[in-house]
Formats: C-alpha cells, sequence, structure tokens
C-alpha cells in the first residue's frame, strides 16, 4: 500500500468506527475526516471545495427549502387530515390507502415532515377504530422510506451516487429512471407488510394498554430492586456535598422520537403559500424530469423564488436547510473522493472479483446488494453511498459489465434498510410512539429486508441489463 493509501484507510475506519460508537455528532466525525485528509495531502482543496458545492449537495438544498415552504403552509398537514377523516369512515383499509399516499409522496419530498405529521393523526385514527397503532406506524415508517426509491430526488442517496457516479465517467440518471425498480420494491414491501408484517404487531388498544401495564410493572419491580440495592451502597459512606438522590439516580430518560424534535408539528393552512410553494415545487419537478435544466439548478432556483415572492423568509430558509445533513454529506464525498482517487476503491473490487468471478453479474449484483445492506444497518444511508459507489463502478468496470445496473443496487440498498429502530429518524419517532421493542423492528424488519432484496434482484437486471 502506498502512504496515501494508509492514511486513506486509516481514516476512512476512524470514521466508520466513531460512526458505529455515537457518541459524536456524524457531521462533525464527516467534516474531522476530511479535514485531516486536507491536512496530509490525501485530497486537494480543489476537490474539497467540489464536494462542498457538488450538484448533490445544491440540490438538496434547494429541496429542503422549497420543503420546507410547503409544510409551513399548512399545505401537508391539511392533506393528511383530508386523508384520514375518509379512513375514520372506511376503517383499518383507509388508514392503509393513507400509509400509501405518504409513500408517494416520499417520492417527492422528505420523508421526516410527512412521518411527523401524519403519524400522531393515524394514531389517534386507530385508537377510534379499537385497532392498535402498533399495525400501522411501523409499516408507515418502512413506506415512506420506500417511497423514497421511486425518484432520483427520493432521498439524499439516489442524489448522491448519480453525483459520484458523474465523477467517475459514467453519464447521469435521469428524474424517473429508477422508478421500475423503486416501485417494484415498493410495491413487494408495501404488499407483505399489509398481508404479514402488520399481522405480527399489535391488534388491539385494549391489548396494548395491557401489554403497556406489564410492562410498566416490571420496570417498577426492577427500579424498586435497584433502589434497594443502591441504598444499601450509599449507606456504607456519606454523601458529598450538594449531591442528592436525584443527582445519583439521574433524572429524566431519553426523548428521541418526539415530534417536537422535528419541528413544531402540524401548521394552520394558508391557501396563497401553499399555493404558490406547490406551483414553484411542481414546476422544479417538471424542469428535472424533462431534462430542459438539471435538479442543482432548477431546485436552488425554486428556493430563491420563494424567498423573493415573500412565501418564505430568509431566516426561515436557513432553518430549513437542515446544514447537519448537507455537512455530513459534503464530509463523506470528501472521504469518498479519498477512496477513490488513492486506488483503494479499485483493490476492494479486485478482492470481491476474486471471490465471486464465478457467480457473475448476477452474483456480485447479489453480494454487492447485501454488503451494502449490511453497512446501512451500522451506518447513515448518506455515508453508505459514498463508500460504496466507488467500488460499485469498480467492480462492473472489472467484470466488464454496465455499472449503471450495480449503481442501482447501492441506491436502493443503501435505503431499504428497516431491520433497527435506529436506522432513519422516521424508525425512532414511531419507535417511541407506538412504544415498540428493539424486537419489533427486528421480527418484521428482517423479512422485509430479505424480501426488498429478492425483488431488487430480480426488477434491477430487468431494468438495467447487464
Amino acid at each position: 500500500m502506498t502512504v496515501d493509501q494508509f492514511v486513506a484507510l486509516a481514516v476512512l475506519v476512524g470514521v466508520v468506527g466513531a460512526l458505529i460508537h455515537g457518541k459524536a455528532r456524524a457531521d462533525v466525525v464527516a467534516l474531522t475526516g476530511a479535514a485531516v485528509l486536507l491536512l496530509l495531502g490525501v485530497v486537494r482543496p480543489v476537490e474539497v471545495q467540489s464536494a462542498f458545492a457538488s450538484p448533490a449537495v445544491i440540490a438538496l438544498a434547494g429541496l429542503f427549502v422549497i420543503a420546507y415552504a410547503i409544510e409551513l403552509s399548512g399545505l401537508l398537514g391539511l392533506l393528511i387530515r383530508k386523508a384520514s377523516s375518509l379512513s375514520k369512515r372506511i376503517g383499518a383499509t383507509g388508514i392503509w390507502i393513507v400509509i400509501g399516499l405518504c409513500g408517494s409522496v416520499g417520492g417527492f419530498l422528505n420523508n421526516t415532515p410527512v412521518v411527523v405529521l401524519a403519524a400522531p393523526v393515524i394514531r389517534d385514527v386507530a385508537k377510534s377504530l379499537n385497532l392498535s397503532p402498533k399495525r400501522f406506524l411501523m409499516p408507515l415508517s418502512h413506506v415512506t422510506v420506500m417511497g423514497g426509491l421511486l425518484t432520483l430526488i427520493g432521498t439524499s442517496t439516489n442524489l448522491l451516487v448519480n453525483d459520484m457516479a458523474r465523477n467517475a465517467g459514467q453519464p447521469g440518471f435521469s428524474f424517473f429512471e429508477i422508478f421500475p425498480v423503486g416501485a417494484s420494491i415498493a410495491l413487494t414491501g408495501g404488499l407483505w407488510l399489509y398481508f404479514v408484517g402488520a399481522r405480527q404487531l399489535g391488534r388491539s388498544v385494549a391489548k396494548d394498554e395491557a401489554e403497556a401495564a406489564r410492562l410498566a410493572e416490571e420496570e417498577a419491580a426492577r427500579r424498586k430492586q435497584a433502589s434497594s440495592w443502591k441504598s444499601r451502597l450509599f449507606s456504607l459512606r456519606l454523601p458529598r456535598l450538594g449531591e442528592s438522590r436525584n443527582m445519583v439516580d439521574g433524572a429524566g430518560d431519553a426523548s428521541l422520537g418526539d415530534v417536537k424534535l422535528f419541528g413544531a408539528g402540524d401548521r394552520p393552512f394558508r391557501l396563497r403559500p401553499a399555493m404558490i410553494s406547490m406551483g414553484v415545487f411542481v414546476t422544479v419537478i417538471i424542469a428535472a424530469a424533462f431534462g430542459w435544466v438539471p435538479i442543482a439548478a432548477a431546485a436552488f432556483a425554486g428556493a430563491v423564488a420563494l424567498i423573493l415572492m415573500q412565501v418564505i423568509t430568509p431566516e426561515e430558509a436557513y432553518a430549513g436547510l437542515r446544514p447537519e445533513i448537507l455537512l455530513l454529506i459534503a464530509g463523506m464525498v470528501v472521504v469518498g473522493t479519498a477512496i477513490e482517487v488513492t486506488g483503494l476503491a479499485q483493490q476492494a473490487a479486485s478482492y470481491l472479483i476474486d471471490i465471486i468471478r464465478p457467480m457473475g453479474p448476477l452474483g456480485a449484483l447479489i453480494v454487492l446488494y447485501g454488503v451494502t445492506l449490511l453497512a446501512t444497518e451500522l451506518l447513515s444511508n448518506a455515508t453508505v453511498a459514498v463508500l460504496i459507489t466507488p467500488i460499485a463502478v469498480a467492480l462492473a468496470e472489472s467484470l466488464g459489465v454496465d455499472p449503471r445496473p450495480f449503481l442501482v443496487c447501492v441506491m436502493m440498498a443503501a435505503s431499504a434498510a428497516f431491520a433497527t429502530p435506529f436506522g432513519y429518524q422516521t424508525n425512532v419517532l414511531v419507535f417511541n410512539m407506538a412504544k415498540y421493542s428493539y424486537m419489533d423492528f427486528v421480527r418484521v424488519g428482517v423479512p422485509l429486508n430479505l424480501i426488498t432484496w429478492a425483488a431488487a434482484m430480480v426488477a434491477i437486471p430487468i431494468f438495467f441489463p447487464f
């Protein structure tokens, strides 16, 4: 290995380890890795600059502002409330229709505000029908995630893979080019959730309340036992000055998944901002879908237009930018660039080739999906996309086949990971709201991972031949 390869590998291991450890903020970890690579000369300043000014980052920034304007206008909340009021009359089928609509919206808007607005409404509708919210809230999160597979702007993963593929000399993807594969996966996964997955979760409100009471009793008994041991322990010494029982035991618990953490919740509907925001959004989608202008240019222009038309203030636009995501992506793009320019990606692909060459391109595709899926359960999907995309391109080139199916594979696998409650903000939200156990996600998510994996392996070679 060269010195640059060793440094790049060491930084990669350090970044991945820190992200798995989870104590430091992901964006800070990524930026630290980028700074080390720049200081040691593994990447050049121009490459760092291009990462922060990449089309994916610009497009995401613009789309975040536009989506935030739609959210502030109250339009999204109004649509969800109207659909949910209809579901009260239809019953459980109506709730599933709302979930499907939320999944469709997830192909165009960030899924977090969609779930933040829809989850409390679906929970209340389910309770009014004496149905367990557990049957619907986890599927809501999973379906909106799968909705992100439908279009190029559905997730940051898709834009990142597209951006990095172009940097590697590959042609970019059009707006709806991945739709057939994404729809195949989403439809397969959605049907499994409807007929099988949701039936493994709660049945009725009464059973949920009984289960909650049982868990509360067990927790109270555990705390009582722990308190008994603590009182025995602390009776052996005098407390320090200022020490209190609350300071010893700790106060409060984690509030992850609270709707308040993700914004102010539902908003009053305002007609003019709603119509203008939606008009700008549709214009951006049409311009990008027909290839009139690049997605980054259309999204950036749309965000600026909303400010100029006073639909959203500059302060609100900055609030909607979500800089922690943009900086995480930029920092990880620098790490991904180092992996590519030092030749580490090519070496990793060579090792994979030696193992899977007898399997052929389809075998390589299956292995790549599995590796990406496993990595996504441990790391953020944006991080995995940046790390795996250069390897996917090198792997395809080593096999002498079109890299396009391998790039689509990374897009799908880096988003379609469902086995843990902490892989997505939406999972964390419903995890706490419905009081799921960790094993609830494992029991439903692992089969869903396998089913969507199989669906992807059928659909990708059909729509993107080797």
